[in-house]
């Protein structure tokens, strides 16, 4: 694949940035425990994109600047290693590998269970101090419902993408 120019690099990391910063903060539902946000989209298509590194920096950046500009939930620096962790784990699993039901199903169900109700659960029992138990089930019950529908988003949007971003064309 060609070596990217550090412009276009610092250009592309920019513009998901501020799409992840959208789809989290802005077109996205919020309450105290539970949130549904479209930002694992940009964060999964720039991990296929630029790698797991890459995908983690962005993530963890677009998570504190959401925080810093619209500060809606709880600012908590273990959400942004959080983040990291998703970038991390959709580009250790999407990045340079032919996108398959299995290879999608794979980083979405990791996620989901490690770091959406793992660690993120956490995060708001430390914040909150409230038991787990107050916080898990709403929480398990969203990310049972999510997960189909969150891989048939990030396939429709990559397939449609795919046409236009060379960067995103499968490979076989």
């Amino acid at each position: 694949m060609k070596q990217l120019s550090y412009n276009s690099l610092i250009t592309q990391t920019s513009l998901f940035i501020a799409l992840t910063v959208l789809l989290s903060y802005i077109f996205a539902i919020h309450t105290t425990f539970i949130h549904i946000t479209f930002g694992f989209l940009s964060t999964a298509i720039f991990a296929v994109m630029h790698g797991p590194i890459r995908a983690g920096i962005m993530a963890a950046i677009a998570c504190f600047i959401g925080m810093l500009l619209f500060g809606q939930g709880v600012f908590f620096p273990g959400f942004i290693l959080s983040e990291f962790l998703v970038g991390y784990t959709f580009g250790h699993f999407l990045y340079q590998k032919p996108i398959t039901l299995k290879r999608v199903a794979i980083p979405f169900l990791i996620i989901a269970i490690f770091i959406h109700l793992g660690l993120n659960t956490l995060w708001l029992v430390i914040f909150y101090q409230k038991a787990a138990s107050a916080i898990f089930m709403g929480r398990l019950i969203k990310n049972i419902i999510c997960y189909p529908i969150e891989i048939g988003l990030f396939f429709a949007v990559y397939k449609t993408l795919g046409r236009i971003i060379p960067a995103l064309k499968p490979r076989p």
